[in-house]
Order: structure tokens, then sequence, then C-alpha cells
């Protein structure tokens, strides 16, 4: 940059990469410094002490309080923000639903409680929303995993989470003890464990308390001084997390009190007082095989007013349903049939023909469903229910078919009622999703995904531009930068109107017919999870030679083109239309059939959507030689995919 701006007398505005960060360094905007305090085991010490007894572990962390601040203050959420909790009705048959969180009853709740103390009467609920979940940034060093420690304010509508921007921040690394392997399983040390990840919760949270119960005033977004009252909201955790969250034994419910043996049974909620009453009254043993109970540490959230921890915990529907109910559970069951059926040998030739049909979909708007791994439960999700047809009863079929039915209901944007009925830890947590979307709204904006998103910029990423001696406090460092430079930021205003540039002024070609091989389009998918009011962005593509390998041709569309006629162009699409197989949708799959096709000519902006064919596959076993990109070609029948992205299931349900 010297170099070229030398020619024309001028600087870099920066020296080199220590004057950029000073310049950073010294940014008051968006600065909320790190801060570290030290934990370490105060109980009973044996003849023998382990290692991690006198080890001190490091927690560091922002302060929240101030955190909240930044968010509350951020012009570019005024628009997207709710102050105070609503009802939303539908305007055809005047039912209440639930969307964004604080058109939940528990807002409504808090807020009556709030409005019933003459001190703090009139004041913003800002419910603060925590997640934690564990990371791995690298498998070749010895302490590759961090614990990061996130959150938010409820306050923020779904669409500002869902489209990944700045609402939610990291606030800790919480401390991942370690000891000799030999002492990994003993009780004292798991009881430390978890008691250190309630007692550090509690500490890095405490400057909220005194704003839970008298307001403090704080500049918004829009310019206003409000006065807030804290209060400790949804708590968006794995399951595994939820039961250390909860102090529940594993296979128990963290939500209600159903028996493990029975969880169709169900039961009445868990709550705070019912716990610590069970907790004095019963042996530790009784506690943990009866009542599915630990009663060894205390939950953070003891610690505040107005906090249960077994309401709080919300839905999950990255690890609940899309891993857990999905992958954990019912593809493992199709091997496990399989297995019991026809034998090891047979099963495994079976499964490999299975993976071969699901590696042999063709490609869909961008997505290459060739590319997914086992652990990409999402993407096989939208394409695993064809490719078992035939090979399980039609039974298991229709089970798939349900769940994934739940699955994209509950990533609606809005809901009436959902009442669902499953048994397992994962599935029998759905069970509650009824009451809790109308306790927190739509469950897309509290769901572990948005939070994972936020590992790649807080953790892997500066894992892998740092050296990696003293990792963590140069990943304090990077956070702390990031945030002041998104806070620094300048967004200016481009004052021209489109409207006002003359026709006349426009660029004018003439010659002969285009033809494109990739169209891109936006348009407005309410029913779709996706960016900031509900628009989403489709390439199509229509082309020969894709990568330099084979071609690609998404359906429907075959080639796009324009004309000029009378000095107007027309941008127009060759297409095939695929007929409908039947009046209705496959009954056990829950999708429509198409078969046979002829060609047409449309208008560009007749194009509704991007769709998605998967063959019906039936029971027999494809070649291996058959690739995606031959899918189209080598069958004569599909099914549309409704299951392609939540636009389509919309569109085709």
């Amino acid at each position: 940059m010297a170099a070229t701006l030398a020619k024309h007398c001028d600087t870099p505005p920066f020296t080199d990469h220590k004057d950029l960060h000073n310049v950073i360094d010294a940014t008051q905007l968006g600065d909320v410094p790190w801060q570290c305090f030290l934990v370490q085991y105060t109980g009973e010490h044996p003849e023998v002490v382990p290692p991690w007894m006198d080890d001190e572990f490091e927690v560091w962390y922002r302060d929240p309080r101030e955190m909240a601040h930044n968010i509350l203050a951020n012009p570019t959420y005024k628009d997207e923000i709710d102050y105070v909790p609503f009802r939303e009705y539908n305007a055809l048959d005047d039912t209440c639903q639930w969307k964004d969180f604080m058109s939940g009853d528990w807002a409504w709740h808090q807020a009556d409680t709030i409005s019933k103390d003459p001190e703090t009467c009139g004041s913003t609920l800002v419910p603060i929303i925590l997640s934690s979940d564990k990371t791995t940034v690298s498998i070749g060093t010895g302490n590759n995993k961090y614990y990061p420690l996130y959150a938010s304010i409820e306050n923020v509508r779904n669409n500002v989470w869902r489209a990944h921007q700045d609402a939610v921040v990291i606030i800790s690394f919480l401390a991942i003890p370690k000891t000799d392997k030999k002492y990994s399983k003993d009780d004292v040390f798991r009881i430390f464990h978890c008691q250190l990840f309630h007692s550090s919760l509690s500490a890095i949270l405490s400057s909220l308390k005194p704003a839970m119960t008298e307001y403090e005033v704080v500049r918004c977004g829009d310019g206003h001084f409000r006065r807030i009252i804290y209060s400790l909201g949804p708590y968006v955790a794995d399951y595994e997390e939820q039961l250390v969250l909860s102090c529940i034994v594993k296979h128990w419910c963290p939500k209600c009190i159903a028996l493990r043996t029975d969880l169709d049974s169900g039961g009445v909620y868990h709550c705070h007082k019912h716990t610590d009453f069970m907790v004095n009254e019963l042996h530790g043993d009784i506690l943990w095989d009866e009542c599915g109970l630990i009663g060894d540490f205390i939950p953070f959230m003891n610690d505040f007013p107005q906090a249960d921890i077994h309401e709080l915990l919300s839905f999950n529907l990255l690890h609940q349903l899309i891993k857990g109910a999905f992958k954990d559970h019912l593809v493992d069951w199709v091997a496990k049939y399989l297995k019991a059926l026809h034998g090891t040998r047979r099963a495994d030739k079976i499964m490999s023909n299975i993976d071969h049909t699901v590696a042999a979909v063709a490609s869909f708007s961008g997505h290459d469903f060739k590319q997914w791994t086992g652990d990409d439960s999402k993407a096989l999700m939208k394409v695993f229910l064809p490719a078992i047809e035939g090979h399980v009863p039609e039974d298991m079929v229709c089970a798939f078919h349900t769940l994934l039915e739940f699955c994209y209901l509950v990533r609606h944007n809005i809901f009436d009622i959902v009442v669902p009925t499953f048994s397992l830890p994962h599935q029998h947590l759905m069970t509650h999703y009824t009451d809790m979307i109308q306790l927190f709204g739509a469950p897309n904006g509290l769901c572990s995904s948005i939070m994972e998103s936020k590992h790649i910029k807080v953790v892997k990423e500066p894992w892998r531009w740092l050296s990696k001696h003293n990792a963590l406090g140069q990943m304090l460092v990077t956070n702390q930068h990031l945030d002041k430079l998104a806070a620094s930021q300048l967004y200016p205003n481009d004052p021209r109107n489109p409207k006002d540039v003359p026709a006349a002024s426009c660029p004018r070609h003439e010659g002969k017919l285009q033809v494109f091989n990739l169209a891109a389009a936006t348009f407005y998918a309410p029913s779709d999870p996706s960016g900031i009011g509900s628009m989403r962005r489709e390439h199509v593509c229509a082309c020969p030679l894709w990568r330099n390998k084979y071609p690609r041709n998404d359906c429907v569309v075959i080639c796009f083109f324009s004309f000029k006629h009378d000095w107007e162009v027309y941008s127009c699409v060759l297409i095939q239309w695929f007929n409908k197989i039947g009046d209705c949708a496959d009954e056990d799959t829950g999708m429509w059939m198409d078969g046979s096709w002829n060609l047409a000519v449309i208008h560009i902006e007749m194009v509704y959507h991007a769709v998605h064919l998967i063959p019906v596959y039936g029971s027999e076993y494809i070649p291996h030689s058959l690739k995606f990109y031959h899918s189209y070609d080598s069958f004569h029948s599909f099914y549309v995919n409704k299951y392609a992205d939540h636009h389509a299931f919309k569109i085709a349900s």
C-alpha cells in the first residue's frame, strides 16, 4: 500500500500491524475488557491428594451487564427489538400466535411481576439468554478444547438471531478441569467439575444481580433512555449440558418428573422449590435412583431472583431433533433393524446401497448433497427418506415422515399449537414444545446452531490465525479487537434514489441472443427462517460443464436466455414440465411424485421456486457407476423433495 500511495505523495493510514493494533486498543467503542478469576477445590483432602485438588483453574470473562448495554445501544437493532411484551393474533380467526420471544407468556409473567413493584413499575424487561458448549479446535495438540459461554438479550427479534449478526456475544471461556485418568471417574472430581461450572456462572453473572431488583437507566439504539430490569432468560444447551445445569441424572427428563423407565406417561414440571424440598428431605441414593435428581451441588440460578433452571431450559432444534431424534435414534434404528432382520453381512450391503442412493441425489440450488458426511445430519435428513423406502417396513418410513414433518413445522416463524407424543429423552423433550412455544415464542430463535456458528468467529478462526503459544490469551485479545472494529464501522447511506435516474441515461445493448448458465433470485420467503426481513437468495444453475467435470442442471431450469423485441428485452426460461403422479401426496413419505415431461418457454418472473427431485428408487440396488449428475436422466419418476428447505416445505405441504 505504501508503494502504491508513494507516487501520490500519500501514506497508508497505519505504519504496520503494531500501529493498527495500537489504534484499535485505544478505541473505546465496544470495549468490554476481559477479566479473570481463579477457582480451586476447597473441600476435604484425602491422605493421597490427587493433583487436581491443588490446581488453580482460570475463568476468563467479560462483564455481561456491559455487553447488554452495547447490544441495547446498537442502532442496527433499533427497528428489530421489542421493549415490551405483546400479544399477536391471527387476523383470520383471532387465535393467539407466538413468534418472537416477547410474544411469549414468560415475558408477560415477568413484566407482571415488575409492574407490581412500585420501585420497578414502568421498567423495560431485558431477559439475558445464555448458551454454553464445548468446542474442539485441533486434534493434533493436547489442550484442544475450549468452553465458550455466549449471551444476548431476548428483546432482539428472531430474524436478527438467524441472520447471525452480532446480537450474540461471547462473555466467557469457562474452565475445563483436567486430571489423571485414574482420578477422572472419582465422584469427588465429578462433583467438583459440575460445581465449578455452576459457581463460575454465578460469579460471571453477578454484575446483573443488582439491576434485577432495582432498575438502571440505559441508552437504547433508538436514542431513548429507558429504565431496565434484567432477568435470567432461557438457557440453550444440548441434552448433556442440560443435565448438568438442572442437576438431573442421565436418561431422565430435565423438564418434568416423568420416570426414565416410562417417559411416555409424562409428569408435572420440575420447579426450584420442589427440587430443593426433595434434596433436603431424601437421601442421595433415593434422589438418584427414584427421582433422577443429583443433590451434590447447587444450580447457579438459585443465586438469582425469579430464576428457575427447569423452566428456563429451552428447546434445542439442532441437538434434540436433528442430531438427537433423527440421527442418533432413527438413523441408527434403521441400521439395527436391518442387522436384526438380515444379519451383519446382508445389512452392511443394504446400508452401503442406502449410502450410495444418498450420494446419487441430484444437486439443488447451491446444495451439493453428494458432499454430506456422517456428521452432517441436516443434509442427510433432507434426502434420507426416499433412500430407505423399500428396504424397511412402511411403518418405519411413516415414523421418519412424521418426525421430519415435526422438525420442519417447529422451525416455522409463527405458531398456533403443536402437540407431539414421543418417548426416549430427546424425543420426550419434544412433548414439552407446545408449552415452551407458548412461553418463549418460535423455537427457531432459540437454537444452539445460532450459538455454535459463533464458534467459528470466536474460537476456530482466531485459533488458525494465531500462534499456539498462550492461545487463549491471544483469542481474548482478538475477540476484543473484533468487537471494537464492529462497533466502530460506518454505514454511509447512499442518498441517490434509483427511481430518479432517467431511463434514457441507462446503457443500451443490442446484439444476438444471450445464454446464461446461472441465475440468482432474491425473494420474500416468510416460511423460511433466513435473513433480515425473511429475504432469501437462491442460485439456480444450468451449466453444460460444472467445475470442468459434469453437467449441472438444477431442476426445473434447463436454459436461461433473453431476446429483444421492439427495443424491449425479454428474460425467458426454457423448462421441462414434470407432471404429477396421482391426486395426493404419497401416504408413507408425505411427498408428491412426478413423472413424464414436456418442453415450454416461460417468462423468468413466473419461476416461483427451485425444485429438488429425488428418484423413486424402490427396493432395487442402483449401480455404483451412477453419479448424482445422472439422476434426472436415469429415472422416470421422482419425489418432490419438500424437505429440501423450509420454503419448499411450506409450498409442497
